[in-house]
């Protein structure tokens, strides 16, 4: 009895600890390549020159003559403020300018008179020089009054926002009864017919070798309308909130279509160093980093394969060392593998 019992111990401790039959499972031939990746972006066509308008001093709007789009020729009034409290400040000071210059001519007169006197013995030298002093009070009185008026008129003209060029309105951030602060921008002006596109782009897209400075573009809303253009600027400082970059494209030749704010779709190629491109459901990880199972051609047995990842994409990984062209890679059923488990293929994609 004792024998058969040991006979049946050694039996079950000689059965192999993995009994499960060959795995079915889908593999790729490993093949090294090099090839351009395509970039593809989104932006909007903006105005090469740009310049912000705004009034000098606060108040209530009370014209707007232009619409976005409009075209304004230079000198054109684009909007105005309200100007009561400005122009009955110039009726003071037009006012004060006629009193001071009055005053000047009085005290010339008196000077002149007292010069005369003085000639003929009939005043006294300390009246006239009283005289003279009045009148450089009066002109000093007359200098300041006329610096205000000056200051009055400007307060006037300040209240009328001009055009300082011609240009096509592309921003309007002001209605008819709406109070606006000193320096605040009112419109936006595109200057001359230049035209930008304007990405914000992933930070990971400008590292390592950036995409090609030509790029190609069409309109999102109608992509038989082609064009091209040339990195212009790359904005050295990320977007916090959104981790992009601003990636500034100079239109070359934009067509008739092409207008400010419509969305453009734009492309680049990037050249990439060689390596094996992978379906992302063959990577699965060891403790010492992303691994893949590479199936011997002649036992048909599976074992892990550390590798090193040179990017990810949607779909799929590139590898960029650990695995040689030819290396057969499991792509589906690697989640049921060990090492040294047996698999056969039942399909391989070269």
């Amino acid at each position: 009895m004792l024998l058969m019992r040991a006979t049946c111990i050694t039996l079950f401790l000689a059965v192999p600890a993995y009994a499960d039959g060959p795995l079915a499972v889908a593999a790729v031939v490993a093949q090294t390549r090099a090839e351009n990746r395509i970039e593809v972006m989104v932006g909007e066509i903006v105005a090469r020159e740009t310049l912000s308008m705004s009034f000098p001093t606060g108040g209530r709007i009370a014209t707007v003559d232009f619409e976005v789009g409009d075209k304004v020729a230079s000198g054109a009034v684009l909007a105005r403020i309200q100007s009561v409290q400005q122009e009955q400040a110039l009726r003071g000071a037009q006012a004060g300018v006629a009193t001071a210059q009055a005053d000047y001519r009085q005290a010339a007169e008196d000077l002149d008179r007292q010069e005369n006197l003085l000639e003929r013995g009939a005043t006294t030298r300390i009246s006239r020089d009283t005289a003279e002093d009045a009148l450089r009070i009066a002109q000093g009185r007359l200098s300041q009054a006329e610096a205000d008026l000056n200051r009055a008129n400007q307060a006037v003209e300040d209240t009328v926002l001009l055009a300082a060029s011609d240009a096509t309105v592309t921003a309007r951030a002001i209605e008819v009864g709406q109070v606006v602060g000193a320096a605040q921008t009112v419109l936006e002006l595109a200057l001359g017919d230049r035209l930008d596109a304007l990405f914000d782009v992933p930070e990971i897209m400008l590292t390592g070798d950036i995409p090609s400075s030509l790029v190609s573009m069409s309109l999102l809303d109608d992509d038989t309308v082609g064009f091209s253009g040339t990195v212009r600027r790359v904005s050295p400082l990320v977007d916090a909130r959104t981790g992009t970059v601003k990636l500034t494209v100079g239109i070359d030749d934009p067509p008739d279509t092409v207008t400010y704010g419509a969305a453009v779709r734009g492309t680049a190629q990037r050249p990439e160093l060689p390596g094996v491109t992978l379906p992302y459901t063959a990577m699965t990880a060891t403790a010492d980093g992303p691994a893949v199972w590479i199936i011997d051609p002649e036992t048909r047995q599976v074992a892990l394969q550390g590798v090193t990842i040179a990017r990810y994409e949607t779909g799929r990984v590139t590898v960029s060392d650990g695995i040689d062209d030819g290396t057969l890679i499991v792509t589906q059923g690697a989640q049921l593998l060990y090492p040294g488990r047996v698999v056969t293929i039942v399909e391989a994609t070269p």
